[in-house]
């Protein structure tokens, strides 16, 4: 384990949460507020019994536990971490890019909530991630989310080098298309970031209010959340 948050009221909607951090994330996106977890070591920070000592001590105090990272998923051992952390009578969530179909596929019957990080249009994936043939696995698992049932988000950071208002406005019509439900925009933060490029760069009125009032309008749900 890359670390833990032991109480949070914004990573779960609606549940008082804690966050367990894995170690790991094959993609490269600039953007990224917790690039030290990119790199997955031998020897992890926290050892497991830890996490599940603390946790124990939570119960009562928070709803829900949260996995997230570096991508979540790409533990071989999450599912089992699940089971224990369900075990505890906590309700468990998701924070993922999507990045790997087959391990989500077997732990989403047990996830109660899921939070999944669109970067781009599909076809525009690795020009975020700098890995090819990305979109194609983070397609995978948003229509794997949308068919499950699970209660879900799906979000897009974005930045005004990176994405182009129409490109934004091509994505949420995609996503919409699909049949995307709870839709929301984070405005990038600099905290955490590496990229001197990124945390200097100017993004007066983007995206434009007209922009926001119009993808609003393509979801049920529609949130923007505003750089802190």
């Amino acid at each position: 384990m890359g670390g833990v948050t032991p109480f949070t009221a914004t990573d779960y909607p609606g549940q008082l949460a804690a966050v367990v951090f894995v170690q790991g994330c094959p993609w490269r996106c600039d953007y990224c507020h917790n690039p030290h977890l990119q790199l997955r070591t031998i020897d992890s920070p926290l050892e497991w019994p830890k996490v599940m000592a603390l946790l124990q001590r939570r119960i009562g105090l928070i709803d829900a536990v949260v996995f997230s990272g570096g991508e979540a998923t790409i533990d071989p051992a999450l599912q089992a971490a699940i089971l224990e952390v369900r075990a505890l009578g906590f309700r468990v969530g998701l924070h993922s890019a999507g990045i790997y179909p087959k391990r989500l596929a077997e732990i989403l019957p047990l996830l109660d909530w899921v939070g999944l990080d669109i970067k781009a249009p599909f076809d525009s994936y690795e020009r975020i991630t700098r890995i090819a043939d990305s979109g194609r696995y983070a397609l995978q698992c948003a229509e794997m989310i949308l068919a499950s049932g699970v209660s879900y988000e799906f979000r897009t950071t974005i930045h005004a080098s990176l994405l182009s208002e129409d490109e934004l406005l091509n994505l949420a019509q995609t996503l919409a298309n699909m049949g995307v439900q709870h839709y929301a925009l984070q405005l990038f933060r600099p905290q955490g970031c590496r990229s001197a490029q990124l945390n200097t760069f100017n993004q007066a009125d983007y995206p434009t209010l007209e922009l926001v009032q119009h993808m609003a309008t393509l979801f049920p749900h529609f949130t923007l959340r505003q750089a802190e």
